[in-house]
């Protein structure tokens, strides 16, 4: 096996299942890439525990069969409005004698930021720092190795529902597949879509999925704001299918053909679906639905449903944005990532509610089999990927042990079986 440490990230939305396998070194390097419709989840939170283990499991066996690798380890998404964030503030003094700041400083400090208030019902998922200071000087992005007797940092704390945890640990525990890290999902997409610039001069993520909307606010190269809305790309098709009296299945088929620009918009074969004379027209029959509609007038459907919806959608970021109190510190503007992206008059939208430069979100620094996912649905999917990359693994075995990876096999599920219920007989 070539240099890289392998990284699994599944990515649980309200419509998809995604399942990326890739090697991380300097590049993100695709093996193998699953998606499958979603069961048993709605706003991103798990309602029916046995429907979504069979679709989980369905994604992770796709991946494996095309990369030939068998997962034992992934790195998850959360999503869902239970998700809430809050900026805190940690102190310690420095405990070395030469006043010189260690990574364990680093340590305490953070401990001391994430000790805030908190419900029974909610636990801490992400700690991120913003910034430290160090005997009063600010903006201080790595402190070790500095000099100083009194270390503050700034830090960005996102929790999410227990309840929810619980649930999606469970799902991945049924499988046998252990959770090595929890990772907000438009945090997620912010990672593969960002510049580093970008981040430093300010800018905000709205990752619109199918039953949610993730907004992430950077300033100054860091997290300062994260929020959930609960409204996303299906209330669209819903809106679709209540205007013209059809199916869900149908109103999707009509919204992603509508979204598809022009020089890319083909038939099921490879004959391209023509406009009608009337150029406000189009002529769906191509598409097979069941109500065998064959025309839709254009004006009707983006300027008097689908662009609504998406002014409500962009109105409500604008609200969040400014709520966090970073108005007019985002001079990058606005980055949208997620399925929702792809919808028809987006950028539009969301230029004109919001008065700041809009770009389509999609994931950089990937190599391999990146056909498929060059594209903005797997913005989160691979952040995580990249995520998981800089953690590091730690043996969920006793006495230090750690299992070998087998590819083509599932060994190693077998044994970490064996070993929980042996471990749940020891004192």
């Amino acid at each position: 096996m070539s240099e890289g440490k392998i990284v699994v990230g599944v990515d649980i939305g309200t419509s998809k299942i995604s399942t990326l396998i890739a090697r991380v070194d300097e590049a993100v390097n695709v093996l193998g890439i699953s998606e499958v419709v979603s069961k048993g989840i709605r706003k991103g939170q798990i309602v029916d525990i046995k429907a979504a283990v069979e679709a989980i499991t369905s994604s992770l066996d796709q991946a494996e069969r095309m990369s030939g690798y068998s997962i034992s380890r992934v790195i998850v998404s959360m999503g869902g409005s239970h998700i809430e964030s809050q900026n805190s503030r940690g102190v310690v003094a420095v405990a070395a004698p030469s006043s010189e700041i260690t990574p364990n400083d680093l340590g305490r400090v953070i401990d001391a930021a994430r000790a805030i208030s908190l419900s029974s019902t909610r636990e801490i998922i992400h700690v991120l720092p913003r910034n430290y200071i160090v005997d009063g000087q600010e903006g201080i992005k790595d402190p070790i190795g500095m000099t100083g007797v009194r270390l503050e940092v700034d830090t960005h704390i996102i929790t999410a529902n227990s309840v929810s945890l619980r649930n999606q640990e469970k799902a991945f525990s049924q499988i046998g597949i252990d959770v090595d890290g929890v990772v907000f999902s438009g945090y997620a997409s912010s990672l593969s879509t960002l510049t580093d610039t970008e981040k430093e001069l300010g800018v905000v993520v709205v990752d619109i999925g199918a039953g949610t909307t993730d907004v992430c606010i950077y300033v100054d190269g860091s997290v300062g704001y994260s929020v959930v809305l609960p409204i996303g790309a299906r209330h669209i098709t819903n809106d679709l299918a209540i205007g013209l009296r059809i199916s869900l299945e149908s109103a999707e088929k009509i919204k992603l053909f509508l979204s598809k620009s022009l020089e890319k918009r083909k038939a099921y074969g490879s004959e391209v679906i023509p406009e009608t004379k009337n150029s406000d027209e189009v002529d769906i029959g191509l598409l097979g639905l069941a109500e065998e509609i064959r025309k839709v007038s254009k004006k009707t459907l983006i300027d008097g449903i689908i662009r609504p919806r998406l002014n409500e959608i962009f109105t409500f970021v604008g609200h969040e944005i400014k709520k966090s109190g970073f108005s007019g510190q985002t001079p990058s503007g606005l980055v949208i990532s997620g399925g929702g992206a792809r919808t028809i008059g987006a950028v539009d939208c969301a230029k004109r509610m919001l008065g700041m430069p809009v770009r389509i979100g999609v994931p950089t620094n990937i190599k391999g089999l990146i056909d498929e996912i060059s594209d903005s649905p797997y913005a989160a999917v691979v952040g995580l990927v990249m995520y998981g990359a800089t953690l590091e693994t730690t043996s969920s075995l006793p006495f230090g042990i750690s299992l070998p990876q087998f590819q083509f096999l599932r060994f190693n599920k077998i044994f970490s079986k064996a070993f929980k219920f042996i471990k749940s007989f020891m004192p």
